[in-house]
């Protein structure tokens, strides 16, 4: 349990074996009135693809999800919560670069979160941004950034978030993953390999 604004926040914490590597990552759930969790498949592999590169992992829920306290709060409060973690990483694993993902709802708080946390590399996977891009106020966050889009989501559709990247300067780098829906089903292991062999081209040897 992590010490919130407005309570306690439920997390998990996901160390890899070999933890040389300096950064760790906070990652953010789809949205909290449509059973987004921590527990979350997409959430849950880009864990796994910070593992795999060496990057310590926290999962947890926002304000209102599972034993998380406090009540939704329209992705604002939910930004809060966000760097509350954040800064709970820095005094635990002092010394390390901060890294934050987040898929859909989660993908858009974890943008408008590394607007002020500074983070060293920001991934988004199919952002919510026609839904969210006023969280942002017109702001872009100013570290690397990757998003990954299904180009069959019917969710957020992938035209929606193709237009709003490209009205973004410098834009982010954006992947469209063919025939991939919303949830990543059957899809899940190619978006880990997308996130990792990114990472491992932006990072050099981790």
């Amino acid at each position: 349990m992590i010490d919130g604004p407005t309570g306690q926040l439920e997390a998990l914490l996901e160390t890899p074996r070999a933890n040389s590597v300096r950064r760790v990552a906070v990652l953010c759930h789809p949205h909290p009135l449509h059973q987004g969790s921590l527990m979350n498949k997409v959430v849950y592999t880009l864990s796994r693809a910070m593992n795999v590169l060496g990057v310590t992992a926290i999962r947890f829920n926002f304000r209102g999800v599972g034993a998380s306290e406090g009540t939704f709060a329209n992705g604002i409060g939910e930004t809060d919560d966000v760097l509350a973690v954040a800064d709970w990483a820095a005094q635990h694993y002092p010394d390390t670069e901060l890294c934050l993902l987040g898929f859909s709802f989660g993908g858009m708080v974890a943008a408008r979160a590394a607007l002020s946390a500074r983070p060293i590399q920001l991934v988004t996977v199919a952002p919510a941004a026609s839904r969210m891009a006023g969280l942002l106020d017109g702001c872009q966050p100013e570290c690397p950034w990757l998003i990954v889009q299904g180009e069959a989501d019917d969710v957020v559709p992938c035209a929606e978030v193709i237009e709003w990247v490209n009205g973004l300067s410098p834009g982010p780098e954006l992947v469209v993953m063919p025939d991939t829906g919303h949830f990543f089903h059957g899809r899940l292991t190619k978006l880990r390999e997308i996130v990792v062999n990114h990472l491992v081209t932006q990072w050099g040897a981790t």
